[in-house]
């Protein structure tokens, strides 16, 4: 039979999706074009209503406005895309009118390149402190006095000196705001991460049939990121684990060569016009065993299970749950123990391939449409193989809609 996570991870053997992309020069896109023809990248317009929206639920929660760094947030509301450095470029959503952006002076020709709304952009020198234009244009506008939201992902360093300098503020998580616009996709965003996943599902399929006996997750890994990049994707991670490493989730160190009847594990995902796919398939290079088969159903019919219990105003932790008793119920577990389901059932998925809200006990947030969550209740076996079937799933008022069909059968692992 024929089949990377993240790039970072010894899953492809220590390589990045670069070095990946070149490992294996035999890798071949034969056949393969782009099928991201579709893809409609995020408006202004769209732009300006989550910023509206946010504004919205400030006034609603009492902020004066929330602080966010370069990431998938700025980019969200702003279209700047930018990197963190100790150089602070930050944005601030006042609870009303246009937005500020505060980055270094040789910075902001760059920084106006991705800006895709109105903001006031203010520049500071290398000798100056970052905190002053923000705390001066919070003051102008009469809002240094209220509360302030920091978006959780903001370093400490760049909260404190804005608090310094704004000793009548109050300072508060940013959360509510940012999750609350950033957990509901927009059909706009929900059609892009259907490009992005329509891309792996093909890559996925092409990979299959290239895959051969002694090749090693990087040399797997290669076939799959080409093959994205040719369809349209911009390749985000390729994990690719073989054999005893598929029993650990993110991988092992362990050189991994393929071998007859060994369990091939891959996570991969890709992004389109900024937005994520994240599908994993479970597959055996030969005939698979009587265990290997038991185990790829008990996973698959999980996936159905956390599938079925997902509907609106479900509290995203009973869908972990639900897939947890079923496990357990076959000598699984118990919770999070081994061999059984040892992480959660899945994690929110969007801009970031892993964002609130996530399938994980305890999780009482109630699902809404426009939430869109990874499936992925593997089961691991240490010392033998592990079985993971991933797709992501989109809420709609009619209940939950996949992204990605999930695999046929161990025989039909691509579909």
């Amino acid at each position: 039979m024929r089949v990377n996570r993240r790039a970072m991870l010894a899953g492809v053997a220590g390589l990045g999706v670069t070095a990946a992309l070149g490992g294996m020069a035999n890798a071949q896109v034969e056949g393969l074009s782009r099928i991201t023809g579709a893809a409609v990248p995020i408006t202004p317009a769209e732009r300006l209503a989550r910023v509206a929206k946010a504004q919205a639920l400030m006034k609603a929660q009492g902020l004066s406005a929330v602080v966010i760094e370069p990431g998938a947030s700025m980019t969200y509301f702003t279209g700047v895309q930018w990197r963190r450095s100790e150089r602070v470029t930050a944005l601030v959503i006042p609870v009303e009118g246009d937005l500020l952006i505060v980055t270094p002076h040789f910075e902001e020709p760059s920084v106006r390149e991705s800006l895709a709304v109105p903001a006031d952009v203010r520049v500071w020198q290398e000798d100056e402190d970052p905190a002053a234009p923000m705390a001066d244009w919070l003051k102008a506008r009469k809002l240094a006095g209220g509360v302030i939201g920091v978006e959780e992902t903001v370093r400490y360093f760049v909260s404190e000196g804005l608090a310094r300098r704004l000793p009548n503020a109050r300072f508060a998580p940013g959360a509510p705001v940012v999750r609350g616009c950033r957990m509901i996709k927009s059909p706009a965003e929900i059609a892009l991460m259907e490009i992005a996943a329509q891309v792996t599902v093909a890559a996925y399929r092409y990979t299959y049939s290239k895959v051969e006996l002694g090749m090693t997750p990087a040399d797997i890994g290669a076939i799959m990121s080409k093959a994205t990049a040719a369809l349209g994707g911009k390749p985000e991670f390729s994990m690719v684990l073989i054999g005893e490493a598929a029993a650990y989730p993110h991988g092992t160190r362990q050189r991994q060569v393929l071998r007859e009847r060994e369990v091939v594990l891959m996570d991969c995902g890709c992004t389109v016009e900024g937005y994520q796919a994240d599908i994993s398939r479970t597959f055996v290079f030969g005939e698979p065993t009587a265990e290997q088969r038991k185990v790829w159903d008990e996973v698959a019919r999980g996936q159905q299970i956390a599938f079925e219990t997902a509907q609106v105003g479900t509290p995203a932790g009973a869908v972990d749950d639900a897939v947890r008793r079923y496990y357990e119920s076959l000598g699984y577990g118990p919770r999070y123990g081994l061999p059984g389901l040892s992480h959660r059932t899945g994690h929110g998925i969007g801009m970031e391939g892993h964002e609130p809200v996530n399938f994980v006990h305890g999780e009482e947030t109630r699902l809404a449409p426009g939430m869109c969550l990874s499936n992925e209740p593997g089961l691991y076996l240490p010392g033998k193989f592990g079985v993971r079937l991933e797709d992501c799933l989109h809420m709609t008022a009619q209940g939950p809609r996949w992204f990605s069909k999930p695999a046929a059968s161990i025989d039909d692992p691509m579909g």
